[in-house]
């Protein structure tokens, strides 16, 4: 049985020898250091119960769809590897097909993560494709059910510090509460203000969603007046729930400022399902400055992830729900849609702003130049297809010689993964290790500036952008 390159102390560093020594340093430096984890999808509820993690495949296939879209584009069938369609397969039978469907992931930044977990978090100590399906299965069967693979004590293990979740904005948050008064646990698991749903008149379950919110936010109110109060009662309950930001996943970063008639005109206008697709997008555009008004206001950092194109493909959609592996990226046009919402904004203070995108050419175009002016703008990590180790070097060049490393917000690392996040984020600091070790190489950074470099992005970032 050979060792698993996951298991290569070098990995994602410089190929030329002299430029991995500097890069080693630079990992050295951070390796240790705690993570913090500002957004991401797991659930509360996990961490609170600590409960024991399900069968391999439901941990780390069938809820993954970065791993499922890529088996399903092969010809396999979206019914053998997660419930839905017109049947349920068994967790072994969805391993298998997992298994023989490993060699698609070479190259691809899930293969890595998913390597790198089964040799640091599961100690399988071979590649997946040395052991048999069964006995990779069995292996890791055995390692969910000791009683220090637990999610209490792995995020322990794994050094989390801080792990935002990301939540509706009428959840009670029981579980966070419980956790943050367990004198027993250590870490801190925040929630997220997450209102898409609430926010975008499109959605089939806006006129419900907004019924629920204005009777349990809205202090007796109608209308659109009530429905103002409640989001901005709704999130000052996250604040004193510990939430430190709220999180938008829009189709574009359009932002609009209505008048008050104008926008109570649409908002009666869609409660009564008259509303036309222009209103839906000048209501949304008009919502997502509202958001940073009231950012400004109780302090929530302000994150903004646009151009997806949601559940591409209706059958996929009707058969499985959302997040099965078909949101596809579009391009985006910042400079202008944003535009609004900066000029009131923009120089507001304590006002934090962070812009993720999909579409990669705005990096340099649009998004530095933003961030290189604007006090409030912080550039987000690479997000979802850009997270591969290619495009995070990608991103990096794009944006350094604009914002310097300043102006970033740390890794984020978006997961519903729990077992991937220090994975992932090892990815990042690996990554961050090699860009600037070649930038010392290059001598355009000395090497004490990039330690000093290296911590700020990894650790000082994240904390001083998400006022952690």
């Amino acid at each position: 049985m050979s060792q698993s390159i996951a298991a290569n102390p070098d990995r994602l560093l410089p190929a030329d020898p002299g430029t991995r020594s500097i890069a080693r340093d630079l990992l050295q430096r951070v390796q240790d250091l705690p993570i913090i984890s500002p957004h991401g999808h797991v659930d509360a509820a996990v961490i609170e119960n600590n409960t024991s993690f399900p069968d391999p495949a439901a941990l780390l296939v069938s809820p993954d769809h970065y791993v499922t879209r890529l088996i399903h584009a092969s010809g396999v069938p979206l019914d053998k590897l997660r419930a839905g369609g017109t049947s349920t397969p068994e967790s072994r039978d969805i391993w298998r097909t997992f298994v023989a469907a490993w060699p698609l992931f070479e190259g691809t930044a899930s293969g890595y993560w998913l390597r790198t977990q089964f040799d640091s978090v599961f100690e399988l100590g071979a590649d997946l494709g040395e052991m048999s399906a069964d006995a990779s299965y069995d292996a890791i069967a055995a390692k969910l059910v000791e009683p220090g693979f637990r999610p209490r004590q792995l995020f322990k293990d794994f050094n989390i510090e801080v792990l935002a979740t990301t939540d509706d904005p009428l959840d009670n948050l029981a579980s966070h509460k419980a956790i943050a008064e367990d004198p027993t646990f250590a870490g801190r698991v925040l929630p997220t203000f997450r209102p898409d749903q609430y926010l975008n008149i499109a959605h089939p379950a806006w006129g419900a969603n907004v019924d629920r919110l204005i009777d349990a936010a809205g202090d007796g109110a109608t209308g659109y007046s009530a429905y103002i109060t409640a989001l901005e009662n709704r999130r000052r309950y996250f604040v004193e729930h510990g939430a430190v930001s709220a999180d938008h996943g829009v189709a574009t970063p359009a932002t609009l400022k209505l008048e008050r008639a104008e926008a109570e005109r649409i908002f009666e206008l869609a409660r009564a399902g008259k509303a036309t697709a222009e209103d839906r997008n000048t209501f949304e555009a008009h919502m997502m400055y509202e958001m940073g008004r009231m950012s400004v206001e109780d302090g929530l950092v302000m994150t903004i992830h646009p151009g997806s194109f949601r559940n591409h493909h209706t059958p996929t959609f009707e058969a499985f729900g959302a997040d099965t592996g078909h949101d596809i990226p579009y391009a985006v046009n910042y400079t202008e849609a944003i535009r609004p919402l900066l000029q009131d904004f923009g120089t507001a203070k304590d006002f934090h702003l962070v812009l993720f995108t999909l579409d990669e050419t705005v990096f340099s175009r649009e998004l530095a130049p933003l961030a290189g002016f604007y006090p409030s703008v912080y550039l987000g990590a690479p997000w979802w297809f850009l997270d591969a180790p290619d495009a995070m070097l990608r991103f990096r060049s794009a944006v350094t010689e604009t914002t310097g490393f300043s102006r970033s917000s740390g890794f984020i690392d978006d997961t519903r993964a729990f077992c991937s996040i220090p994975a992932r984020h090892d990815a990042s600091r690996r990554i961050e290790a090699a860009f600037l070790a070649r930038l010392v190489a290059e001598h355009r950074v000395s090497e004490d500036r990039a330690h000093e470099i290296i911590v700020d992005i990894v650790d000082s970032s994240p904390r001083r952008v998400f006022k952690l």
